[in-house]
This record gives C-alpha cells, structure tokens and sequence, in this order.
C-alpha cells in the first residue's frame, strides 16, 4: 500500500528523529490551542494534544476525498516535563526560562510525550515517560545557556541533544522520547498503519 507519512508538527527534532528511521515525512504543524485543562494529568495532557494535532491535519488533508483518506498517515506528538508536580512548558522568555533551570537543578524531572497516528482506520496513540536526573546548574552557567539560545521553543527549558547534555546526571528510559519522540514505540506505531522500518 502507497502511503503518506504526514508529522502535524514544525519542531525540527522530530523531523531528525524520523529521518534517523529512513522516513522522510512531510511537515503540516497543526496550530491547535495547546493550552492544558484544569486538573489535567501530564500524561493525559499529551496524549490529548498528541490525537488533536494528528485528527486536526487529517481532517484538513483528508477532505471528503475516500482515496485520499485511504492512503493517509497522520503522526502528531506532544512532549512535556514535570518537577516537583510542576509542568513546565516552553519558556517564553528568559526570566521563565531561567527559573525553569532552577526548578530542574538537582533535581529529578520526568518527561512525558504523548504520540499518536490518524488513519482512515482511526487512532492509536500511546504515551512514553523517562526520567532523568539533572546536577546542579550555577546561575552563571544557567544564564549562559540561555544565553545559546537553546532553551526557546523547548519543553522545560532545555535541549538534550545540546548543550544540556552536560546537566544530565543520569537517564532512565528512552533518550529519544525527552528529544521529543520515543523512536521504538513510534515505530511499532507506524508498523501497525503499515509502514515498516525494516
């Protein structure tokens, strides 16, 4: 079967993530209210917005047109980070974001995505969590990261995949899933619409 693979997202690291399995999606970022509901758990909360973003691109892609549909992969995926029962989002400047650091320093932080596939045959999605450990940050050091320009646009403030890789005291679960998409339950996703990695 001729598919389409589609990613409802604009962030890069999930682009470079699929690429590392062979695939070579095409990028429709859905523009959904991303705001988190009163009492809403992490992992409900990206779960829920992971299915959004994927149904949303699907409908807008899929139309009326039965052929269309039929051959039409959505993947969309959300990832959040929680410390001490606190979700911390993307930071919008840098007060936030160096507070986030704070919050992080010393600490251990779970990270939650949700991630999801539409087809003409419905939905599957799953939720992956990993645990990591950060040492402490100084403020200088804190300040210098954000400084790089990493912490934009970054659940909890950071990139893993960056310079933040020097805060990570230890990682337990999968490294893929806080870069923003866990690679091998992606993979067993996208196997059961069809698309096979091997």
């Amino acid at each position: 079967m001729d598919t389409t693979l589609i990613l409802a997202s604009g962030s890069p690291r999930r682009v470079e993530l699929l690429k590392q399995l062979g695939l070579q999606p095409q990028i429709r970022p859905a523009d959904i209210d991303e705001s988190c509901h009163r009492g809403e758990r992490p992992q409900d909360y990206v779960e829920r917005l992971a299915i959004a973003k994927a149904e949303t691109v699907f409908a807008r892609l899929a139309g009326s047109s039965a052929a269309v549909k039929t051959d039409l992969i959505v993947l969309g995926a959300d990832t959040t980070v929680v410390c001490n029962d606190q979700v911390l989002g993307k930071p919008q400047d840098r007060a936030e974001a160096l507070a986030m650091l704070q919050i992080l320093s010393g600490s251990t932080h779970r990270v939650f995505t949700g991630t999801a596939i539409v087809t003409a045959s419905g939905v599957e999605s799953l939720v992956v969590a990993t645990e990591v450990d950060f040492v402490s940050i100084p403020e200088t050091v804190a300040e210098s990261y954000w400084q790089s320009g990493e912490p934009l646009g970054k659940a909890g403030g950071y990139a893993i995949q960056g310079k933040a890789a020097c805060f990570v005291k230890e990682i337990r679960g999968s490294y893929s899933n806080v870069v923003g998409l866990p690679l091998r339950e992606t993979a067993e996703l996208l196997g059961s619409a069809g698309v096979n990695i091997f």
